[in-house]
């Protein structure tokens, strides 16, 4: 049995330049044994662009605890090494991107890319050295009958890209698909994107995580944080909540307003946005992320002052 010199990056640290480097040089020769392992560090980089997805689609408190940038360094190095060793054991993209990048004979260009752009993770993915990574893992699952079946499923379910090209977090996509339909319905409404709407009950909401609940431990399905003021004759649910005075939190238990369904939220948001005067500017944002959360803003939504600063890299950075 021949050894092969291709280096097992699997077993070494993620940011290794010196490894990365001899995996380049052994790619070259266009061995199979290269192949595999160049396809597996593909994958590697791939679960790192989720992670940081994942992460990206968390709203965080600028000045919250772990928010550092040195904790933010190592939580991306840590992300990395991480993404190494899952690759390791495997998805089954490694094994469908072997299969199509050999019978499509491509395997000496992939090879070259896939080596250079590994390096530190983030910024590769950032410029996306393979012109679009969910594009062409699907296109890995198209070869047919000779892919295995749990490898295509799993290509299958792979997540959309962004607006900012960040694959998207599956739980994100789950949360897009489960509330789209209502959002189109309240874009007809207002003229808002559907997108910037589900942006913003991702945002209120923690993706569907942080529901207010009524009395009675049941969802209110208030997606958008609206509260009961005295002109609402609906039903009711109490909640604490943080309220910014003068720039400083204040913790505080509100009454908001309470659904039957989601798609009654959606109905009655629109119609706040529509019939009140001090979201005319926001229902004129001519499609602009930034300009949509500046005018909720500044038309008074929310207190918190970062608050158009998160919806926006919600909507960018997470929606498809």
């Amino acid at each position: 049995m021949i050894a092969s010199n291709t280096n097992d990056l699997s077993n070494k640290f993620a940011l290794d330049t010196n490894s990365l480097s001899a995996l380049k040089k052994d790619a070259k020769a266009g061995t199979p044994a290269a192949l595999k392992e160049t396809a597996t560090q593909f994958e590697a980089m791939f679960i790192n662009m989720m992670m940081k997805s994942m992460r990206d689609a968390t709203p965080q408190d600028e000045d919250g605890f772990g928010n550092s940038q040195q904790t933010k360094t190592f939580t991306t190095m840590l992300d990395q090494q991480t993404s190494q060793n899952l690759a390791k054991r495997g998805m089954g993209l490694a094994d469908v991107l072997v299969r199509q990048l050999s019978s499509q004979q491509m395997g000496q260009q992939a090879l070259a890319i896939g080596a250079e752009g590994n390096g530190a993770g983030g910024a590769a993915a950032a410029a996306d050295p393979f012109g679009n990574a969910a594009a062409m893992l699907k296109s890995a699952a198209a070869a047919g009958a000779q892919t295995p079946v749990s490898a295509s499923d799993q290509v299958a379910k792979l997540p959309a890209t962004t607006e900012s090209g960040r694959i998207q977090a599956p739980h994100v996509r789950a949360f897009q698909e489960k509330l789209h339909n209502h959002a189109l319905e309240a874009e007809k409404t207002t003229g808002v994107p559907a997108k910037f709407m589900l942006g913003q009950a991702a945002l209120e909401t923690g993706w569907g995580k942080r529901m207010i609940k009524n009395a009675d431990g049941s969802n209110s399905h208030n997606l958008f944080g609206i509260k009961a003021g005295p002109g609402w004759k609906g039903k009711v649910a109490e909640s604490v909540t943080t309220e910014y005075v003068n720039g400083r939190p204040q913790t505080r238990v509100e009454k908001f307003r309470a659904y039957d369904s989601p798609a009654e939220s959606f109905k009655d948001y629109a119609n706040m946005l529509a019939r009140n005067p001090r979201y005319e500017k926001v229902i004129n944002s001519g499609g602009d992320a930034a300009a949509f959360a500046h005018g909720l803003q500044r038309a008074g939504y929310a207190t918190d002052p970062n608050y158009a600063a998160k919806l926006t890299r919600v909507i960018k950075n997470s929606l498809a």
